[in-house]
């Protein structure tokens, strides 16, 4: 039975809470994930055709440096000059440009390009301007000898190598940086595919909860009507035994008084309180009113019998020592106190019979049997009696079994009892 304070725990809506934040902050770092990539691969994209224009400034400068070297050469028309002066202009700032590009994502590789590109590119302006003032000195001859040497061609191939594999690095950089974009964009998707499934689930799972904890909020709502109507009915129940015994009470002066006038009645009448006063002690420990936690199957079987019991109506008594708990007792009681008043009005007391009631005790299991003897039985009963349900109901209360056989000797009830010994139930003296 769910207690009146009965609360749905709090951990399962804590661990929602907690996946669900956690799913929360796998979307958000996907999604960032995704965003860096692409904005890694813009850089990168921006990067890569800026170094690859500032390549082919340092080319193109080269060139036109040579071309206006030899048209000057050949036609000493002052107006190549031109051509070569602009490219000597543009190469310091140019190979400074491509220096600050790359002074922070640089391979190895295209370190030792650069400084080789700065030096092979120095090393043809400074083969050039030699030529230009040989020229500008009237060292005509001199100049072309040092022009038709392979040692300028040379500068120019080497350098035009060293860009070519500069420009080559860094698309392949670019090309690397867009394939683990895509790679990243295509895991995204069913990852956010996965991570929306579960969002759905944990929703799913949360509205449970809340259901879960409706329902529990009901059922403790209505333990707590049970609890209250419990209450009422053991008040009643009290107060029902409180005038059965009064009225026991009342009985026992009556016939107390009818003596006192009459002294030869006086046996009589003490015979009568006898048994008047063992049918309270009876009804006490039916009713549970022994103010003990344990109370003794004995005690209360002879306890039971003993308003009834006389050499007319005899009964034997037999069984080790067992003592069960007042939640037992009470049911129990009720159940022996149905089986002795219809032994006395329709059982073996009726019919001159006698009773035998024994028990042993098994494992956790007590076994009692009721049997009476002296009296015939056609058969058992077509319908159920009040007494019948209330033994049933009786068993269910003290978790046992009531089984009723009808036979020709007599009524047979075995009655089983779960019974776990703990240290209290040890000791040698019955508690009742």
């Amino acid at each position: 039975m769910i207690g009146s304070n009965w609360t749905l725990p709090r951990w399962p809506n804590a661990v929602l809470l907690l996946f669900i934040s956690g799913a929360m902050l796998g979307l958000i770092y996907l999604v960032y994930q995704t965003v860096e990539a692409e904005r890694e691969e813009r850089d990168q994209a921006a990067l890569t055709a800026d170094v690859l224009d500032q390549l082919e400034r340092v080319q193109k400068a080269a060139l036109n440096g040579e071309t206006g070297q030899r048209g000057y050469l050949i036609t000493l028309d002052r107006r190549y000059l031109r051509s070569y002066q602009e490219g000597s202009e543009q190469i310091e700032p140019t190979l400074d440009r491509l220096r600050v590009l790359l002074s922070e994502n640089a391979t190895a590789r295209q370190e030792e390009l650069l400084d080789e590109i700065d030096a092979l590119s120095r090393a043809k302006f400074d083969e050039m301007e030699s030529s230009v003032i040989l020229l500008e000195d009237g060292r005509l001859l001199d100049a072309r000898r040092q022009v038709l040497t392979d040692e300028g061609q040379e500068t120019m191939e080497r350098l035009n190598r060293a860009i070519g594999e500069m420009e080559e690095i860094e698309r392949r950089i670019l090309a690397d940086q867009r394939s683990e974009t895509a790679r990243i964009e295509g895991r995204v998707l069913p990852l956010l595919g996965a991570l929306i499934t579960l969002l759905l689930l944990a929703i799913l799972i949360g509205s449970r909860l809340v259901s879960r904890a409706a329902r529990a909020e009901a059922e403790a709502a209505q333990a707590a009507a049970i609890g209250e109507a419990r209450d009422r009915a053991d008040l009643l129940a009290r107060e029902l035994n409180h005038r059965v015994k009064n009225l026991f009470a009342v009985v026992l002066a009556i016939v107390q008084m009818s003596a006192r006038d009459k002294p030869e009645a006086k046996p009589v009448t003490d015979a009568i309180d006898a048994r008047i006063r063992a049918l309270l002690t009876a009804h006490e420990v039916s009713q549970g009113e022994l103010d003990r936690e344990l109370a003794s199957l004995a005690a209360l079987i002879d306890t039971t019998l003993a308003p009834y019991r006389s050499r007319t109506q005899a009964a034997t008594v037999s069984g080790p020592q067992v003592l069960l708990p007042a939640k037992r007792i009470t049911p129990l009681g009720l159940v022996l106190h149905e089986l002795t008043t219809n032994a006395v009005k329709y059982g073996a007391w009726a019919h001159g019979g006698t009773i035998d009631v024994s028990w042993e005790e098994e494992a956790n299991l007590v076994t009692l049997v009721w049997h009476e003897s002296g009296v015939a039985i056609d058969g058992e009963p077509e319908r159920k009696g009040f007494g019948s349900l209330l033994m049933d109901s009786a068993a269910r209360q003290f978790g046992g079994s009531v089984k009723r056989d009808f036979t020709k000797d007599g009524l047979v009830v075995t009655i089983e009892i779960p019974h776990e010994k703990g240290p209290a139930m040890l000791a040698d003296e019955p508690l009742a």
